[in-house]
């Protein structure tokens, strides 16, 4: 605690803010671009870790976005309780130890899921479309291949109403009759749907739920 409670957070000019020169962490202009998008998106809620001479410890590439907008402050944490050899150290650790981190990807899938329905841009979380598609293409994965849902037929009117109480259920049962989505596009030019119950024209698909 006695460590904590000598941070010392303060707005600095952007152009004061010193780089280490032995930073062995190297950022893309592509990676620059996606922190830049990141800061309009969200603001600049990570501040900067400097030293006592405003030297950068951590938080090279959140400066170099910062420079890219034209951002005339950002917000800094003066860490002056590490030693050099500990900044030393600390440059490399705050980049190594987040490789170490791991995603539950079932929950990620569906964290996604429900952003892309509510028509966020994906792009924004950090993942590459490749990666994207990856995710998204995994949720016939989760299903055991048996599909389950209530089943209501109205052959005078040649329609069915399928009821899913989640998406997975949906999205799977999508793929195993074929349907085409009616309401929107996923952000890759896939489709999706919003809502519990789907409405489904044609005859083809009661025998389908036949079979």
């Amino acid at each position: 605690m006695n460590k904590i409670s000598k941070l010392n957070y303060q707005m600095k000019k952007t152009d004061d803010l010193v780089p280490y020169a032995q930073n062995s962490r190297t950022h893309s202009a592509h990676q620059v671009n996606k922190i830049a998008d990141s800061i309009k998106e969200f603001g600049f809620i990570n501040p900067v870790i400097i030293d006592k001479k405003q030297g950068i410890i951590a938080g090279h590439g959140r400066v170099m976005a910062a420079k890219q907008l034209e951002l005339k402050e950002v917000p800094t944490i003066q860490a002056s309780h590490l030693s050099a050899e500990q900044k030393k150290a600390y440059v490399i650790a705050d980049n190594r130890l987040a490789l170490d981190a791991g995603w539950n990807e079932k929950t990620l899938m569906k964290e996604l899921l429900d952003l892309e329905q509510q028509e966020y841009n994906l792009k924004l979380t950090g993942f590459e479309q490749s990666e994207l598609d990856k995710i998204l293409g995994n949720l016939d994965a989760e299903t055991d291949g048996t599909i389950k849902f209530s089943e209501e037929v109205g052959e005078a009117h040649n329609f069915v109403v399928l009821y899913f109480d989640n998406d997975l259920d949906w999205l799977s049962a999508q793929t195993h009759f074929n349907l085409e989505s009616v309401h929107s596009k996923r952000q890759n030019g896939k489709p999706w749907s919003k809502g519990i119950g789907r409405v489904i024209n044609g005859a083809e698909y009661l025998k389908k739920l036949k079979q």
